[in-house]
């Protein structure tokens, strides 16, 4: 047997991340209710209905389905899409910051250092806000113990650390290290990543109306319920079974959905914002380890010089 053939058998049996567990107790529920139904048309009751299966239209319910799983999957996908948006914007940023923003003393550089932190202390925050918990000891090696303090006391916590970044580039053109439009372009991406927090929320704090989820359960009990009298005039005691079959599929499909339609907790199949965080980490300190090629004030006066020249000749 080949690696990809025994990769495809361990992953068809596995129960981690699979909702296996959640569905299985609905599954057996129903599967009783047809032993029960198999059981009195052994008895000689007249319970077979093979005039139910038009009761709900197969199609009808698979429609229903496949709208709920698509949905679901629309917005795992639209927050996998946010975040990478969030990584990219967070490198560029820190990386125009890293090369950029002029160092004049010792104490400029340890605030460049400040400030990439206060990147990655972004991500970290807001991935505590979607998940509701609070990120304490994450941010401990991040940021000064007056700014862990201050984050405790507002409701949004990544927004007052955008809030930081943003002064932060402010204070630097205001003291001459950094060119206006080299700050216009470095708001830009910090705009980005607020941009990227809300489209978040907005994954969060949308869920699916009430009254589909409601409906669609009823329909797919209803029909899971009317499938042993549809069902026992033919296959008599393997009734059961198969109601235990059918109804783990369509339980199994609708329990996706919920799995998915949020995807920024901590169940294994939520998007990996811990790893996330932790590679912004890695690429935060490596860059840290770089030096440019060329210093920052350097950079600056060649900046102005180009400057200049544009001038005198308008």
């Amino acid at each position: 047997m080949s690696f990809e053939k025994q990769r495809w058998l361990r992953t068809a049996l596995q129960l981690k991340g699979s909702v296996v567990l959640d569905v299985l107790p609905r599954s057996l529920f129903c599967g009783f209710f047809g032993l029960i139904v198999s059981i009195a048309f052994g008895q000689g009751i007249p319970v077979s209905v093979p005039a139910l299966a038009s009761l709900i239209p197969n199609i009808v319910l698979g429609l229903l389905l496949v709208f709920r799983t698509n949905t679901a999957y629309d917005r795992f996908w639209e927050g996998r899409k946010a975040w990478g948006k969030l990584v990219n914007d967070t490198r560029n940023l820190a990386r125009q910051i890293w090369v950029t923003v002029c160092e004049k003393t010792e104490r400029d550089r340890i605030e460049k250092i400040e400030a990439l932190h206060l990147l990655v202390a972004f991500a970290v925050t807001t991935k505590a806000h979607l998940r509701q918990e609070l990120a304490d000891s994450e941010l401990e090696s991040l940021l000064t113990p007056e700014h862990v303090s201050k984050l405790k006391t507002v409701t949004n916590p990544p927004l007052r650390v955008a809030f930081w970044i943003g002064d932060y580039l402010q204070l630097q053109h205001q003291h001459d290290r950094v060119k206006i439009h080299q700050l216009v372009e470095m708001q830009l991406l910090l705009n980005g990543l607020v941009d990227c927090l809300g489209a978040c929320e907005r994954i969060l704090k949308t869920p699916m109306p009430i009254a589909y989820a409601i409906h669609l359960k009823q329909l797919i009990l209803l029909y899971c319920l009317s499938l042993p009298f549809q069902m026992v005039g033919n296959l008599g005691w393997w009734t059961a079974p198969v109601v235990v079959l059918i109804s783990f599929t369509l339980f199994g499909i609708e329990a996706i959905g919920i799995e998915i339609e949020n995807p920024f907790g901590r169940d294994p199949n939520d998007l990996p914002l811990d790893a996330i965080c932790e590679t912004m980490l890695k690429n935060i300190i490596d860059l840290i380890s770089l030096e440019p090629s060329i210093n920052p004030q350097d950079l600056s006066l060649i900046t102005t010089y180009e400057e200049q020249q544009r001038n005198a000749r308008s």
